[in-house]
């Protein structure tokens, strides 16, 4: 790990790690980047995080933090340059982002791998699924982001997974009943700092020159 720059362990295509780069972007902290290949875990993330998911944060006291929540929030708590945690909405964004992670990714799951999960049709995984972005859609009939006319924590959190629920079926999604959902989530996609989260690194090894994320 470089003495200058915290170091993240990141897999670019997972939702949860594209948050956790979000919130670094948003908040303009430079991490040292190492792209992990979920096959072949890299020790030195094993050793500091045993449960073997992405995102890894190592902070340069050593100190590890391995839940993208908790991520986004520390880069936002270092700098919130555009206050994404504004506290006027901020347990909103919470309770948002919880209803994410803890009942809609269940239903994306699903439906990505509807193959594995036979117990219902994939069709109504998706449906399932799109309780939320109901929703979501309704949270943006008079509003450009998720809790205002401005970007929160609530969006990045939230966005790469109703990306990974859309790229599952492309042409189903976009001619789903939700306009302001699939326009919210058009223009996420075309964000510059989502472009920027979105940048392929060749996996880390020991010994690769520093990649800083952010610069």
């Amino acid at each position: 790990m470089s003495d200058k720059f915290v170091t993240l362990y990141s897999f670019r295509r997972c939702p949860y790690a594209m948050r956790a780069r979000l919130g670094l972007l948003f908040a303009g902290v430079k991490v040292e980047l190492r792209e992990v290949v979920l096959k072949n875990k890299p020790p030195q993330m094993l050793a500091i995080s045993p449960k073997g998911t992405v995102p890894v944060l190592q902070l340069t006291d050593g100190t590890a933090i391995d839940e993208s929540r908790d991520i986004m929030l520390w880069a936002l708590e270092q700098k919130d340059l555009q206050n994404l945690l504004d506290k006027t909405v901020r347990a909103e964004a919470d309770a948002l982002i919880d209803q994410n992670d803890n009942e809609f990714k269940y239903w994306l799951d699903r439906y990505k791998y509807a193959d594995r999960h036979l117990e219902m049709a994939q069709e109504e995984y998706r449906q399932r699924g799109e309780v939320f972005l109901q929703q979501l859609e309704k949270q943006l009939e008079k509003q450009a982001y998720l809790l205002g006319d401005k970007v929160t924590v609530a969006d990045i959190g939230i966005m790469p997974f109703v990306r990974q629920f859309a790229h599952v079926d492309r042409k189903v999604f976009y001619n789903l009943p939700y306009p302001n959902l699939q326009r919210w989530l058009q223009d996420w996609l075309q964000h510059p700092l989502f472009l920027q989260a979105m940048t392929k690194f060749k996996p880390w090894e020991e010994g690769d020159e520093l990649v800083v994320f952010g610069d």
